[in-house]
C-alpha cells in the first residue's frame, strides 16, 4: 500500500503530512526496485542515463539542501561539496547509499514536523540568487523533485536488472 493511503501520520497539517508521506514513498520504492542490487549495479551507467546510485544520492542531497532553505538556512561547505560529488560513486554501495538517504530523510522529516502551518505562506530564499518562494511551494517542490528522481531510478533499475 502506498504510504499516503495508510493514514499513519496524524495530528499534522495535511500539506506537511503529504511531504512526510512522499519521503516514505520514495524510500519504499527505491528499496523495492534496488533490493538485491550489487554495488556495481547501483553505479552501472547505461548510455547517457544517470546510474541508480546517483539518483539515491541526489535525492538525499537535494532534500537536505532544500530543507535547509525551508528552515531559513543557507547551505554550508559540506552541502556544497556533496553537491559537486553526487555523480561519483565514492565507493558507496547500496547499503551506504540507503544509510545516507535514511539520515537525510529523517532529518528533513524532523524539520517538517516542526513547521508551524501558519508559516506556510512565508517566503524562503533559495540559492545564491536568493529567489523568494513561499514555504508551502518549496515543500511541494521537495516532494515532486524527490518523486521525479525516484521514477528515473526505477526505470534505470529495470534496465540494469534486464
Amino acid at each position: 500500500m502506498e504510504p499516503w493511503l495508510s493514514g499513519t501520520i496524524t495530528g499534522i497539517h495535511p500539506v506537511l503530512a503529504a511531504v512526510l508521506y512522499s519521503f516514505q514513498h520514495a524510500h519504499q520504492d527505491l528499496d523495492q526496485w534496488t533490493r538485491g542490487f550489487s554495488d556495481e549495479q547501483m553505479w552501472r551507467k547505461v548510455g547517457d542515463v544517470a546510474p541508480v546510485g546517483f539518483h539515491v544520492r541526489h535525492i538525499a542531497g537535494s532534500v537536505d539542501r532544500l530543507i535547509t532553505y525551508a528552515n531559513n538556512g543557507s547551505l554550508d561547505e559540506t552541502q556544497l561539496k556533496e553537491l559537486g560529488a553526487e555523480q561519483e560513486s565514492q565507493g558507496q554501495g547500496r547499503d551506504e547509499l540507503f544509510a545516507l538517504l535514511d539520515r537525510k530523510l529523517a532529518h528533513a522529516a524532523e524539520i517538517v514536523r516542526d513547521i508551524d502551518p501558519s508559516t506556510l505562506g512565508d517566503i524562503r530564499e533559495i540559492g545564491r540568487k536568493r529567489v523568494p518562494v513561499p514555504l508551502a511551494v518549496l515543500l511541494v517542490h521537495i516532494s515532486e523533485h524527490t518523486q521525479r528522481h525516484v521514477g528515473e531510478a526505477i526505470v534505470t533499475a529495470k534496465i540494469v536488472r534486464a
